[in-house]
């Protein structure tokens, strides 16, 4: 048995974070064969719910959970940690503006940042999930001190899977069978699902999918959309799909990519694809044996595709200028 790795997860005891902690636990994120101890961090008033998702967690008696440190202090909670699920962030609240929510988080994410610099282990990795996640990632990263930003990341996998499933639905095949599809961009509703570079069965989407219409219609609007419809059908936002998306997301970036393949995930850009260096956008990535992840070069991207990344790049450019003063 591999020594214990140490998971940090934020907003511990919410909606995520409860779906998230027992797939951590039982072996779905990091393998049958890596035991994990958990710091689990909320907020004070959170701590007596965070007491039961705790109690729950002994129940399982997973054999792979080795210890479960639950603290409201940033030091103790990043203390030692190989990665860092950063889920917790505060929502829009009715009458906020964006500009206000960035403002809000980014105290947060500050925060986080210096104490996981401070605090975590050398090999630490940051997957920011709580939105807006890009921008909240952004502000981690520029406060993390000392730590390279190429361990850091935000989630775009949840957008990637809703965009496999829709084109998999329409085109009467498995999930599995849709492959090479890339989230561009923020994962906000200005998000581009890029479906002309996406494969299904290996040959391309608009050749099995001969409905342009639907394909720039429909599709791309039902993927940026689908967090608002999942509130409205359930009154609440996602969370176990979410969860799910984190654990999706850690696996590809600690498993070799499939050969001809790609993942989603927003990543500090280098300036790939015109995307202004520093900024945390989401592209396709592909990730070695060794670990190591790299941007996927030469994914063409036609007149359409073009005008959509350039519009979700302009929403990123301006949510770092709202919080310019936390850089």
């Amino acid at each position: 048995m591999k020594p214990p790795i140490t998971i940090s997860v934020t907003g511990a005891a919410g909606q995520i974070g409860y779906a998230l902690l027992f797939r951590i636990a039982s072996g779905s994120m990091f393998g049958p064969d890596q035991p994990v101890n958990l710091r689990l961090l909320e907020i004070e008033p959170g701590m007596k719910a965070l007491q039961g998702v705790i109690m729950e967690l002994e129940d399982c008696a997973f054999p792979l959970l080795k210890e479960v440190t639950a603290t409201s202090d940033l030091d103790v909670g990043f203390s030692g940690a190989n990665w860092a699920l950063l889920v917790g962030s505060v929502p829009r609240g009715p009458g906020m503006e964006r500009g206000d929510l960035l403002k809000v988080n980014g105290g947060i994410f500050t925060g986080q940042g210096k104490a996981i610099a401070a605090n975590a282990a050398d090999d630490i990795r940051v997957l920011v999930v709580g939105n807006p996640c890009n921008t909240n990632a952004l502000i981690a990263m520029n406060n993390a001190s000392g730590i390279p930003n190429d361990r850091f990341f935000a989630m775009t996998r949840l957008d990637e899977n809703r965009a496999k499933s829709q084109l998999a639905d329409k085109a009467g095949v498995h999930n599995s069978d849709v492959t090479n599809l890339c989230i561009w961009g923020n994962h906000s509703a200005t998000q581009y699902p890029d479906y002309t570079n996406a494969k299904i069965n290996g040959q391309p989407v608009p050749s099995v999918i001969s409905d342009a219409d639907w394909l720039q219609g429909e599709f791309i609007k039902t993927v940026q959309q689908r967090g608002a419809a999942i509130i409205e059908a359930r009154g609440a936002s996602s969370a176990a799909s979410a969860a799910n998306g984190v654990v999706d997301t850690v696996r590809s970036l600690t498993t070799p990519t499939a050969d001809g393949d790609w993942t989603s995930v927003a990543v500090c850009s280098d300036g790939s694809y015109g995307i202004d260096a520093g900024l945390i956008a989401s592209m396709p990535i592909k990730v070695d044996a060794d670990g190591r992840w790299d941007v996927v070069p030469g994914v063409e991207l036609d007149e359409f595709s073009r005008e959509k990344v350039d519009a979700t790049l302009q929403e990123l450019r301006d949510e770092r200028e709202a919080v310019a003063d936390l850089l």
